[in-house]
């Protein structure tokens, strides 16, 4: 045999589909065992994954019918029938650290800021934010050196920090999923192509590994010249001074480190997948592009957590994809308007259209081990109100998807006792990602998933 037929690289084998990213890494193909037991291992690992749309939803077209196994898909959720058998239905989960209490308004800022916290946040548009850690940052924190990146926020949205947005709440609040711990954010990147080279490099593909070594070879050289030119400095100062060059020379250092867990793990996948231009005018699009990117990066494991906010809860954004020219936050507060409940029904359908277009991309990527990265991901779409006019937190719209290889059976609306503390939902999550958590939040037990 020709030695050179058994060298190939993957890259031969890539296609534009997006199977690129999940063909196996053979033996006979990598010229490694070790890069094939690592590829096998990469393809069992769990995945989490949380997707968040805002300002609740028209449950009267959401909420399926029927319980248990025997239920039928109602109209706005009619486009997640073809997975059925991946996905359930949550009834009963409540968010009851976003309630009124004693805060007043501001029951979007509350909504977002507990989704993934279970937490109550200080009301307060200065600097003195505080919510909670949030769970997909709490499994980062534990898991996320076992791949390139820790976790993965992405946004459709615009991005924000700081400022007065909902009823005198931060903004950080209310364009923030992801918590690193009570104070801080973990901004969300909205720009396709920037999240995409962040993760796979600059160029088209084929150059994309060229790019990253020179890139990363520059970063070192840098790195080299300002800590000598630091460390000289350091011998001539006082001790106010040198405390000042030591907090840089711990920046420096932490640089080096993240550069040297990226030649731990090599040069980045490079998919058959051409590099985003940017932010495009269609919403439609730009949802897609984002979700394509968040599965690649799931898929090549590049990361295993990952956060993806539709939109921020009350956002007034219009939909001329689907004709409809009102602000979304004003028709959910439709005041039981049947042409404004009809609106937020059509909407309700968009977004689930695109979770249906999510789940598919997902199914797509096959695994070597006849699993696929829908299998693999324990996934929740959610939004952190029930009905936009009556600002309830609790009877969220809430489905799971994914899990099938970890033992999970979906096909069936589950319902819950009333007021379930979604926490429940967090807390079984983070355990069956391997971090062991006997409590999160406002959780009063774990939750049956199975």
């Amino acid at each position: 045999m020709n030695p050179t037929s058994t060298s190939l690289t993957r890259r031969r084998f890539l296609r534009a589909s997006g199977l690129s990213l999940a063909l196996p890494m053979l033996p006979s193909l990598a010229g490694s065992a070790r890069a094939a037991a690592e590829t096998e291992a990469a393809a069992e690992a769990t995945r989490l994954c949380y997707v968040y749309v805002p300002n609740g939803v028209n449950m009267k077209h959401w909420r399926p019918e029927g319980e248990g196994a025997d239920f039928t898909f109602n109209r706005s959720t009619k486009s997640l029938e073809p997975f059925r058998d991946s996905m359930r239905f949550i009834t009963g989960l409540e968010h009851r650290e976003a309630y009124i209490h004693n805060d007043g308004a501001g029951d979007h800022a509350r909504a977002h800021a507990s989704f993934l916290t279970a937490a109550r946040p200080h009301k307060t548009s200065g600097a003195d934010i505080h919510v909670g850690v949030s769970a997909d940052q709490l499994v980062a924190q534990q898991i996320g050196s076992q791949t390139r990146l820790p976790s993965l926020e992405l946004s459709c949205d615009g991005v924000r920090t700081s400022g007065e947005c909902d009823s005198g709440y931060s903004c950080a609040y209310q364009y923030n999923l992801a918590w690193a711990d009570e104070q801080t954010p973990v901004a969300p990147e909205s720009n396709p192509r920037l999240v995409f080279e962040r993760l796979f490099g600059e160029g088209s593909h084929g150059e994309r590994a060229a790019n990253f070594a020179r890139r990363q070879t520059k970063q070192e050289s840098v790195i080299d010249f300002l800590r000598d030119e630091a460390e000289f400095l350091n011998r001539s100062l006082g001790s106010d001074d040198r405390r000042k060059v030591d907090e840089y020379l711990t920046g420096i250092r932490e640089i080096e480190t993240r550069i040297e867990k990226t030649e731990r793990f090599g040069m980045p996948v490079d998919p058959d997948y051409a590099t985003p231009a940017g932010i495009p005018d269609s919403y439609r699009e730009h949802i897609r592009l984002m979700m394509d990117v968040m599965a690649l990066a799931l898929a090549s494991n590049t990361t295993r957590v990952s956060t993806l906010m539709l939109a921020h809860d009350g956002s007034n954004r219009s939909f001329k994809e689907i004709e409809i020219g009102d602000g979304h936050h004003d028709l959910s507060h439709h005041k039981k308007d049947e042409e404004r409940l009809e609106k937020i029904a059509k909407i309700d359908t968009f977004y689930c259209e695109q979770l249906a277009y999510l789940l598919a991309t997902m199914k797509s990527h096959q695994f070597g081990n006849q699993t696929t990265l829908l299998d693999n991901t324990l996934l929740v779409y959610g939004s952190g109100l029930c009905d936009g006019d009556r600002h309830n937190h609790d009877d969220l719209p809430i489905i799971f998807a994914g899990g099938g290889a970890k033992g999970i059976k979906n096909g069936t609306h589950q319902r819950l006792a009333a007021s379930t503390p979604m926490a429940n939902l967090h807390l079984e999550l983070i355990n069956r990602m391997g971090v062991a958590k006997d409590e999160f939040g406002d959780s009063t037990s774990q939750f049956p998933l199975a």
